[in-house]
């Protein structure tokens, strides 16, 4: 066997850290803790440090960094702050992988970092893509990085394309006959409501996903479909395919977790349990495939599989991902800064649950896009697109949705 990997984990105390984790001890002789980050749980990434002995935990600021310090005394652990300390461990000469596992935009430079080190990436962070797709996939090609999505859809996709490698060229899937992408949506917990019925949904509903444990922020991403929106974005660039050849398919059981269309009719699917670890796992080992401590699919135990089309009409922030990817440059920028200020005033009841498509559509709308190859430009309307949804929030009366 090789010698034992070293990991850099970006967001070690969220669920796709955790899941990491569990790959990663199942493999001591494989995989060994380089270094770890996380935001606002010490006390969890306390643990992981007990555990798996990092040689470095990445904190936000100076208070976390005295309190995990004091938890973790006599390890020899180094705690290192702040958004320049991440893209440090990302690219550190040790490091030979990365799972870039933060959520939103504040896990875009570090991934680029690693990126540019021309690391094995692990993509959960779709924000990454999002925000800076042609500059990120630029750089991937420039570095010869290997980057192999980890998020559940993007996995699959990956593993029912042509072999390819990791690096796709514009035009390259219809040449190998591919006709389409058909990516997978459980259609969260509202996708049985009425419009009605959406107006009262409250933060506890809509982070009660019924297949997969997330986090708040993307549990009410999945809720809106604006997780969906996203994905179909990252897709374009990971894939390098447009929007049109791309179909949503709600499938509320979450076992197919995407398929590919091909010319001569065939439709091939990857299927499994809503399990984390399975795509971090062959993400980790790829071409390689490990034990990830999934069980089996049952089909007698699913036994039926149901899909339907994805209702735009009741659910326009995937509507608005589409658009704002055909609107290009730092559009699909805006889009995320303004949905991750929405969605964080609705988990505080300041607003209601499809105001959060209302303050996305109105950024979109209001702010002028520029060209996204500079990470200067793309950071500067992220943060005009945060400025919008904060005076758009400040005018708005206080939601009247309670908790049930």
């Amino acid at each position: 066997m090789s010698a034992v990997k070293q990991i850099c984990l970006l967001g070690g105390t969220g669920s796709i850290g955790q899941s990491t984790l569990d790959i990663i001890a199942r493999h001591p002789g494989r995989y060994q803790l380089f270094a770890v980050s996380g935001f606002s749980r010490v006390d969890r990434l306390a643990e992981i440090c007990q555990t798996f002995k990092p040689v470095y935990a990445v904190v936000p600021d100076n208070k976390a960094r005295t309190a995990l310090t004091a938890k973790i005394t006599g390890l020899d652990t180094q705690v290192l702050v702040g958004a320049e300390a991440l893209e440090e461990v990302s690219r550190a000469p040790e490091v030979d992988t990365v799972v870039a596992a933060i959520v939103g935009a504040a896990g875009l430079l570090p991934a680029l970092a690693a990126v540019k080190a021309g690391k094995r990436i692990l993509l959960a962070n779709k924000e990454a893509l999002v925000m800076s797709g042609q500059l990120f996939m630029d750089a991937v090609k420039a570095s010869g990085a290997e980057l192999l999505p980890i998020d559940s859809e993007h996995n699959a996709i990956f593993q029912c394309l042509p072999e390819l490698g990791t690096h796709f060229e514009a035009g390259s899937l219809p040449d190998r006959g591919v006709r389409q992408i058909l990516l997978t949506a459980s259609g969260g917990p509202f996708r049985t409501f009425s419009a009605a019925a959406l107006e009262q949904v409250t933060p506890e509903q809509a982070v009660a996903h019924p297949n997969w444990s997330m986090g708040q922020k993307i549990s009410v991403d999945s809720a809106t479909l604006m997780n969906k929106g996203l994905e179909l974005i990252e897709a374009c660039w990971l894939f390098a395919v447009q929007p049109q050849q791309i179909q949503v398919v709600v499938h509320p059981q979450s076992i197919i977790h995407s398929m590919v269309s091909y010319n001569d009719g065939s439709v091939i699917a990857q299927m499994g349990n809503p399990d984390m670890r399975t795509p971090i796992a062959y993400g980790l080992a790829w071409p390689e495939r490990i034990d990830a401590g999934v069980g089996p699919l049952d089909l007698f135990q699913v036994a039926q599989l149901d899909f339907e089309p994805a209702d735009e009409s009741l659910f326009p922030c995937l509507r608005l991902a589409k658009e704002s990817f055909c609107q290009g440059g730092t559009a699909p920028a805006i889009l995320n800064a303004a949905n991750e200020i929405a969605v964080e005033a609705f988990l505080l009841r300041h607003i209601g649950f499809t105001q959060i498509a209302q303050l996305c559509e109105q950024a979109l709308e209001s702010l002028e896009s520029h060209s996204a190859n500079s990470l200067e430009q793309i950071l500067a309307d992220d943060r005009c697109a945060r400025d919008f949804s904060r005076r758009w929030l400040e005018r708005l009366p206080v939601s009247g949705i309670k908790a049930h």
